[in-house]
């Protein structure tokens, strides 16, 4: 009886755990300008990206795998400033935290 309570147990644990659906990170909008970019990104769906970014203060931080590109805050956008060659998103935000 014992047994069977457990194995029960163990079955509706699992269960619970594989039933966990993944976290969901898409935004409920999106820009148009920032759609399209996305869209390019991945040649319209035919390759995956991976990249990350950051902001601080007036800067945004893009790192792709040659580099980080840096834009600055404009009072109405974000505009590229200059692009680190070489550079991780670490290492840049690190440059501009000075």
């Amino acid at each position: 009886m014992l047994s069977r309570t457990i194995v029960a147990l163990l079955f509706f644990a699992g269960s619970a755990f594989a039933a966990a659906a993944p976290k969901r990170i898409a935004p409920d909008t999106v820009p148009h300008t920032t759609a399209m970019f996305l869209a390019s990104l991945s040649g319209d769906g035919r390759q995956q990206v991976t990249f990350k970014a950051a902001a601080m203060g007036t800067q945004f931080f893009f790192e792709e795998p040659t580099g980080v590109t840096v834009y600055g805050y404009d009072g109405r956008g974000y505009r590229r400033q200059t692009f680190l060659k070489g550079y991780t998103l670490t290492k840049a935000i690190k440059r501009y935290a000075r």
